[in-house]
């Protein structure tokens, strides 16, 4: 089982990125895929779901209207947008994968001037 994240970076406040994570080696399809993200000392937060039998999705308070999650089952991709950036985004950003409980490995997005 492997999920690999990418598109992490160091972006200017306001700015974008898009964040991808491959998936192999389970049933993507039938798995709902998460984003959380993580800074020093504190716990890991759940920033955005979607669901994979009818992609619904939902999003933290913190980036709703900002952030769009969205999956490619073709791909076995799960990709979160990021628009309007803010320095409080700054964090590492991971994938998740339900059932099964697996992790990738994160990519470190930076929000500076």
């Amino acid at each position: 089982v492997q999920l690999v994240e990418s598109g992490g970076g160091l972006v200017q406040p306001g700015g974008s990125l898009r964040l991808s994570c491959k998936a192999s080696g389970f049933t993507f399809s039938r798995s709902v895929m998460s984003w959380y993200r993580q800074t020093p000392g504190k716990e890991r937060e759940l920033v955005a779901t979607i669901s994979w039998r009818t992609g619904t999705t939902n999003y933290a308070d913190s980036v709703k209207g900002r952030f769009t999650i969205s999956r490619d089952n073709t791909k076995n991709t799960v990709y979160l947008q990021m628009n309007s950036l803010k320095p409080e985004d700054t964090a590492v950003y991971y994938c998740n994968a339900v059932p099964g409980g697996y992790w990738g490995q994160g990519t470190q997005v930076t929000v500076s001037s």
